[in-house]
């Protein structure tokens, strides 16, 4: 990513139609694992520039949220959001003792982690700071065929597969309590479009996240409204979605 993309990122976490849809998602898988009351420690394992870094203080209590991310440019947004319990350092070897965190989350990281096996290494790494009882709450982009210059300009490595992002984490030593496709009903719309883009070569390069023209403007809630709908799905106690642009595991560490 570059330095704008970051800048783009921080300007839109609050309000763009995605951002606000997907906190609403996790929101709905992560409150039965995590109920109001008890204080624990979080981390989130590739902040960025520290959207969630708030929003995740309703799963601390008393306790803290801390954000790490390996680029100093994310972490300077961060700062200007007035996070400072941070550290920069890379999720495949987190500057953490065993058994620190109660949750860790990792919000469409794993993707962009460089080198074979190294998402592989950074869900182990979850796994060694998180409690006993813990939970980790991994979002990874989906579908390899679903690739675009969104991926290029990111520097996204790898997409998953559901049952391949299941199976990593079960590798890590995790149970897994809940996995889901999400960004579902928005995937035939989306896939026509990058397809067909890419097929007639008017894809244009660059990230995704960028502000709506001024008169598409109207489109940012009815968006959100139909990621609202996944998210009321999702309350259902062990429902799922078939299919969607992204891959989400809950899962457990039940062992030391």
């Amino acid at each position: 990513m570059h330095t704008e993309d970051y800048a783009d990122l921080y300007a839109l976490e609050e309000n763009l139609w995605w951002f606000a849809g997907m906190r609403e998602i996790t929101a709905a898988l992560l409150d039965p694992v995590c109920l109001p009351g008890p204080d624990r420690m979080i981390l989130d394992a590739g902040c960025g520039t520290g959207g969630m870094l708030e929003w995740l203080k309703r799963y601390a209590g008393q306790e803290k949220v801390v954000g790490l991310d390996l680029v100093s440019d994310a972490l300077k947004f961060c700062r200007e959001r007035g996070q400072e319990r941070l550290a920069q350092a890379s999720v495949t070897d987190l500057p953490f003792v065993d058994e620190s965190f109660d949750l860790v989350t990792s919000f469409d990281v794993l993707v962009q982690v460089h080198g074979e096996g190294t998402d592989e290494q950074a869900m182990r790494e979850m796994y060694r700071v998180l409690k006993l009882g813990g939970i980790a709450f991994v979002r990874a982009a989906a579908y390899e065929w679903m690739r675009s210059s969104h991926d290029e300009a990111l520097g996204t490595q790898r997409r998953y597969q559901l049952d391949e992002l299941r199976v990593k984490m079960e590798r890590a030593g995790f149970r897994v309590l809940r996995a889901t496709y999400a960004n579902s009903l928005l995937l035939p719309v989306a896939a026509l479009r990058r397809l067909a883009l890419k097929r007639i070569g008017l894809a244009q390069p660059g990230s995704d996240v960028k502000p709506l023209p001024p008169n598409l403007e109207w489109l940012n809630q009815t968006l959100l409204r139909v990621l609202r709908s996944e998210a009321r799905w999702l309350k259902i106690p062990q429902s799922e979605l078939p299919a969607g642009l992204s891959a989400i595991c809950v899962a457990e560490k039940l062992h030391g």
